[in-house]
């Protein structure tokens, strides 16, 4: 298989070259792809020099790099890992057999199940990662152990049919929820994990990066499962509605007489929105399991390219 490693890389110059050469060392047909995302040291110059081609991407953010990488770069497998040397190259080009014997399509490095508990000592860090982890697979009914893996080995053909919509830390969670949705082969393998050196420092943002990572779940729990969605909106909707009726609906039983008029024009306006937001999440729930038949054919037509070029070549 041809193999791309692929590299985003912020400011990374402390560890890039060291990221460049193991994967070179391992495996001297791979080649590394180092996309360089506005850094202000030697990144770049350091990559270039170890033998990576290097590739200015303008747009600030991981997600848009990644957009880059996967239209840019030409490969049977892709090997997505970070610049800051957290993970062995011989560990992440073995997992290249899951791709090659057609068993996976997206093989997730688990770092939970291997050294990240040890190595991570930051304590939110790791608490995001189990939330995460938690409402994925409560929503889309899977069992994964690390979401947010910065290591993954992708085939072609998913990489070359997923649409990247977000610009940050968010793009690994949405290429999980994306690669279970579309019905894609998901497998997790233990990777080693070690923390960065003293000289590269982390460029995530505990809190605002976290933040988006959770934001960009409800999004896509609303995108990808709008029946579900709604379903829990209306549901809260009627309880409210309900909860303020009582009162007034007492009073008349009791009096004949309603005199919390506000409170029962309320409560009528939140079962009315409670009605409509279940009539959206079945409206939108059809579109997308059509929006879903019509992947499905792109997906298929793409496959049969596929074959056709490389019985050409």
């Amino acid at each position: 298989m041809r193999t791309a490693v692929l590299v985003p890389c912020y400011n990374e110059a402390a560890t890039v070259a060291k990221v460049v050469t193991d994967f070179s060392a391992a495996d001297s047909s791979v080649v590394v792809y180092v996309y360089d995302n506005n850094s202000t040291d030697d990144t770049a110059k350091i990559a270039a020099e170890s033998g990576a081609v290097v590739v200015r991407e303008h747009r600030q953010g991981k997600g848009w790099v990644m957009r880059s990488m996967f239209r840019d770069v030409d490969a049977d497998c892709y090997v997505l890992v970070d610049g800051d040397d957290t993970y062995p190259a011989d560990e992440a080009l073995a997992m290249r057999q899951f791709i090659a014997d057609r068993s996976a399509d997206m093989v997730i490095g688990d770092r939970m199940s291997s050294t990240y508990l040890q190595e991570n000592t930051r304590a939110f860090h790791r608490f995001g990662n189990r939330l995460v982890r938690y409402l994925v697979n409560r929503i889309f009914a899977s069992d994964l152990h690390d979401i947010m893996s910065g290591c993954r080995v992708m085939s072609r053909e998913f990489v070359k049919t997923f649409p990247v919509t977000t610009g940050g830390f968010e793009i690994e969670t949405e290429m999980t929820i994306h690669a279970l949705d579309k019905g894609f082969l998901v497998r997790e393998a233990p990777i080693s994990y070690r923390e960065r050196g003293g000289e590269s420092e982390s460029k995530l943002n505990t809190f605002s990066d976290g933040f988006k990572v959770l934001a960009t779940v409800g999004e896509l729990f609303r995108d990808y499962k709008p029946l579900m969605f709604f379903a829990l909106v209306a549901a809260v909707l009627f309880l409210v509605s309900l909860a303020m009726f009582l009162p007034p609906l007492d009073e008349y039983i009791k009096t004949g007489y309603v005199h919390k008029v506000p409170t029962l024009v309320v409560s009528i306006a939140l079962g009315i929105s409670s009605l409509l937001s279940l009539v959206s999440g079945v409206l939108l729930d059809s579109i997308r399991n059509h929006s879903k038949q019509f992947y499905e054919l792109a997906l298929t037509s793409y496959r049969e390219q596929l074959t056709d070029n490389r019985r050409h070549n």
